[in-house]
């Protein structure tokens, strides 16, 4: 943690290598029909069904996304450092403006780079989940952050459940504050529901209980360091890294053995956001897991994570129609480190602009709500010292005819 900021900089790192996944993870996409069915494929269980899953587990890593913002979103709120009013405004600044940029930015490269449908392969990732060309109405639409799926930007269905929880946020921040006492059973509480909701396909069962329980964390997250405290052994660490890490993949890792269409794969599924937040624990009381993910690459990644978030599927697709998606190898070596470059921009040109943005909007709307809060009191206290003052008894007014 950043004493100064009172950042916890760890989490930052978390941030930044669950975003290297997803790209990863989309690159796996343009693989799969390559591999699957091919002389390649026990190559493809190798890395699927293994521990290796865990470089490109990007659905997965979506979880620990959610989790990460229930808690860093939520801990200003309980800690009484920002204002409602206030933060809605700061909060809707932050989300809408760098996926705007991101929808325009996809929307250039398609207008720039035509794309042929036949240079895909139908029926995958990239055939069904990206746009081949700019329709306004669905720009528009998609700018909303309400549709349930996205193709101009693929990765925007997660940021509309970012939307739907901020929304709640004041309620997942009431009850976090009632619960604080059993917040364990509850997170735990909140495991079944993510299980039954993936097996019910339920989405805002399986996503929003992995919001809540960061809220969880976050109430409770100084009794969780002082947990952490007492538990100084490599070993304890090990063990709870190795189970949180079983359960993010445990879906994959079982495949030898269970249908991931069954219910008891769908099952294995709802576990990975137990996993996420297994990890974010992880993250913040492990000595080791603070002082490799605090290593400057891995912050400057957290730092450009969201920018690499909302980039680097328009990228990847560009250059899977451009090269032909049969060529995914080459849309890997090139996409990858490109997709750290426009990045790396995106947050100079227009990330980092939007926090400075948000905050003043943020500290804007606190001070005029504040504003407007001490006159509605100052008003009352006038009218009572002026009842007060007349020192005359008062008629109840007398009912009219009707």
């Amino acid at each position: 943690m950043n004493p100064s900021s009172g950042r916890l900089a760890s989490l930052d790192g978390v941030r930044g290598v669950a975003s290297v996944v997803v790209v990863l993870y989309h690159v796996s996409l343009l693989a799969r029909p390559f591999a699957t069915g091919r002389i390649s494929e026990p190559a493809w269980d190798i890395a699927t069904e293994t521990p290796l899953k865990l470089l490109f587990a990007g659905t997965e890593a979506v979880q620990v996304f959610f989790v990460l913002s229930g808690l860093v979103v939520a801990l200003p709120l309980l800690r009484g450092g920002a204002s409602w009013p206030g933060f809605f405004a700061a909060r809707f600044v932050r989300l809408y403006l760098p996926v705007w940029g991101a929808l325009l930015f996809a929307a250039a490269l398609i207008l720039l780079i035509p794309r042929d449908q036949a240079s895909v392969t139908t029926g995958e990732w990239i055939a069904n989940a990206n746009a081949t060309s700019v329709d306004p109405l669905h720009l528009l639409s998609e700018a909303t952050l309400t549709p349930v799926s996205y193709t101009l930007v693929n990765t925007l269905w997660s940021l509309r459940w970012e939307l739907i929880f901020t929304l709640l946020l004041p309620v997942a921040v009431l009850l976090a504050r009632l619960l604080r006492r059993w917040a364990w059973p509850i997170a735990a509480l909140m495991s079944v529901v993510m299980v039954a909701g993936r097996v019910a396909g339920v989405d805002a069962a399986v996503y929003l209980p992995a919001f809540f329980i960061g809220t969880l964390i976050a109430v409770r997250l100084d009794s969780l360091r002082g947990w952490a405290a007492e538990r100084s052994r490599p070993w304890q660490w090990g063990i709870l890294t190795g189970v949180s890490a079983f359960l993010l993949v445990a879906s994959w890792l079982s495949r030898p053995f269970v249908e991931s269409s069954s219910t008891l794969g769908q099952a294995l599924w709802g576990l990975s956001g137990v996993g996420a937040a297994g990890l974010i624990v992880v993250a913040i009381g492990s000595p080791l897991a603070r002082r490799l993910l605090e290593v400057r690459p891995i912050l400057w990644l957290g730092k450009v994570s969201f920018s690499l978030y909302l980039v680097h599927a328009p990228i990847l697709a560009t250059l899977a129609f451009s090269f032909g998606d049969a060529r995914w190898w080459l849309v890997g070596i090139v996409g990858v480190p490109l997709s750290l470059v426009v990045a790396a921009a995106f947050f100079q040109l227009v990330e980092r602009p939007s926090h400075g943005l948000a905050r003043r909007v943020g500290r804007a709307v606190q001070l005029r709500s504040e504003t407007v809060r001490s006159w509605a009191v100052s008003r009352r206290g006038e009218r009572a010292r002026s009842a007060s003052s007349d020192g005359l008894p008062h008629a109840a007014p007398e009912p009219t005819d009707g």
